[in-house]
């Protein structure tokens, strides 16, 4: 990746202040509050993330828009051609072709996202980034990062750079001492939730604090306990960040506006909504490890008066008794449906019988929209469907819904 950034002019050292943001859950959603933040005080914004749930575009924002079509295939065609026939992955050749796109358009700042770890990442070339983020980490990856925390660990914190201050989520009691003794060798202030910045949701409003400073600001965009941390890590970068001024009201107005699609996200339009009954709620998650499904096991928690059903789909790499088995008390029926497209998905039967043993009512059905129909047959009462598993199917989900 060195050599054919080199050989590309190294875009990389060309690039708008960075935030580098590394961790297991949350990363897209930490980007979209800031993104949603920055926008509103005013500020172009250049956004790296992945995967993609509908079009490859979505992945490379330019000062505010999805990268065209005609731009995304010319820098594709030069990176392939610069790189010749060296190996190279596909992250590897669009990070490289991203990295050309954001050097060459001006913006006043680049929020960008691992792909996978951080010490190896094809993203970590950036030498000096103006801030650097780590989410909640927890078991994923396991086949490239490792099988404990503390390595998963490892590999996240290797995106913190000589000096740089890192804004860090609470984390497992294994993973914290890897960034505190990760950023003490590096002299980098590390800002840390639940020491440094504190958040907490009070019915309709959320209260931050950060040393002397409070907040108390509206209601979030985004559902779900777990966004409230998600922007109170947003927010101490907003503190944190060099040279930028942004007006509280920026803030508030950020925070309430942001979207981030297939996060909790509720279908009320569109041919699979149309599936169900009347009186019957249908919402989409890309949830896929036991940290996610513990955040929708709470989510669930809240949710009351209609029961819970989920469809879910999961590629054959993850662990599905771990994501189900925190949300298995709430759950009433569930859907096990292969992911349309993609050759690691797990068969629809596995799925079915892991939930099985953690004693949920399940069946495979051939798609969503039958897994739909299956339900709603089963028991008329209007209920909520959750459908959650995989950001791949929840690409499919949204493409499907139109």
């Amino acid at each position: 990746m060195a050599e054919l950034l080199r050989d590309l002019g190294n875009p990389q050292d060309r690039l708008p202040p960075v935030i580098h943001v590394a961790g297991t859950n949350g990363k897209g959603s930490v980007i979209a509050f800031l993104r949603a933040i920055l926008e509103a005080a005013g500020h172009a914004v250049h956004v790296y993330t992945s995967p993609h749930l509908v079009r490859f575009n979505e992945r490379i924002r330019l000062a505010g828009a999805e990268i065209e079509d005609a731009a995304l295939v010319a820098l594709l065609e030069e990176c392939e051609r610069v790189n010749a026939d060296r190996p190279v992955t596909f992250f590897e050749i669009t990070t490289a072709a991203a990295f050309l796109a954001f050097a060459r358009q001006p913006a006043d700042i680049l929020l960008l996202e691992t792909g996978l770890g951080g010490r190896l990442d094809a993203t970590n070339l950036v030498a000096r980034p103006a801030l650097t983020v780590i989410t909640p980490v927890s078991m994923d990856h396991q086949d490239f990062l490792g099988n404990t925390i503390d390595r998963i660990a490892a590999e996240k914190a290797g995106i913190l750079k000589r000096g740089v201050t890192c804004v860090c989520a609470a984390q497992p009691r294994k993973a914290a001492p890897v960034f505190e003794q990760r950023a003490d060798s590096l002299e980098c202030p590390l800002i840390r939730e639940g020491r440094d910045f504190f958040v907490v949701q009070r019915g309709s409003e959320l209260a931050y604090r950060a040393g002397e400073r409070s907040r108390r600001l509206p209601m979030l965009g985004l559902p779900g306990k777990h966004q409230a941390r998600n922007a109170a890590l947003a927010l101490a970068c907003i503190d944190a960040l060099p040279g930028f001024s942004v007006p509280e009201a920026s803030i508030e107005k950020g925070l309430g506006a942001v979207e981030w699609p297939a996060r909790l996200q509720r279908l009320s339009r569109g041919p699979l909504p149309d599936l169900l009954p009347e009186g019957w709620e249908l919402w989409l998650d890309g949830g896929h490890n036991p940290a996610a499904g513990r955040a929708l096991a709470e989510q669930g928690r809240q949710w009351r008066g209609k029961p819970l059903h989920l469809v879910v789909g999961m590629m054959s790499a993850k662990d599905p008794i771990g994501f189900l088995k925190p949300l298995a008390p709430r759950v009433v029926r569930l859907r096990a449906v292969p992911i349309p497209g993609a050759s690691g998905s797990l068969p629809a039967e596995a799925l079915a019988d892991a939930a099985e043993r953690l004693a949920i009512a399940s069946a495979p059905a051939d798609s969503v929209a039958e897994a739909l129909r299956s339900l709603a047959g089963a028991d008329p009462t209007p209920a909520r469907v959750l459908i959650c598993g995989s950001l791949y199917l929840a690409g499919t989900v949204l493409r499907d819904n139109g």
